[in-house]
């Protein structure tokens, strides 16, 4: 029996939090599922497949979530609308974006974009390391545990 849901924002999740994800939605019993354009072959009968358009993965995303859901996802503003149907957002990086810091994470990208639109330059993200691989799964295994006792 499935007990919960992991939804993917797999445009942009790395491959390794994706099998991360993907060993303890089998270890916990939890429906792990990925969204992607049509451009990312992702080899799973529990993929949604949507057209490349900008924000398409990101809305058909927001809509399927349900309470109690955990989202898988890097962007700021994705994750401000799962926060707003009651599912937890976590960063492949193993972050989770709680309710209190939201506005303050948007706000950061807000002004990260209004700098690189005035001409400056901001630094991409870094490159994965394995303690980010390991903060990501211990963030994860503690989201489905509590998910296990909000149910039971």
């Amino acid at each position: 029996m499935q007990k919960g849901r992991v939804l993917i924002d797999a445009d942009a999740c790395p491959r390794q939090a994706l099998a991360i994800a993907q060993e303890l939605c089998k270890e916990y019993g939890w429906l792990c599922q990925t969204f992607a354009s049509y451009n990312h072959q992702i080899g799973s009968e529990h993929h949604v497949t949507v057209d490349a358009g900008p924000q398409a993965v990101d809305m058909k995303l927001a809509n399927e979530t349900r309470p109690g859901d955990v989202v898988v996802t890097q962007d700021i503003g994705l994750a401000a609308l799962i926060l707003g149907k009651k599912a937890q957002p976590l960063t492949p990086h193993g972050f989770v974006i709680e309710p209190e810091r939201i506005a303050f994470h948007l706000e950061e990208r807000n002004e990260k974009a209004r700098y690189r639109r005035g001409g400056g330059r901001t630094r991409g993200p870094a490159a994965r390391t394995r303690e980010d691989d390991q903060r990501f799964a211990a963030a994860l295994r503690s989201l489905l545990e509590r998910g296990e006792t909000h149910e039971g």
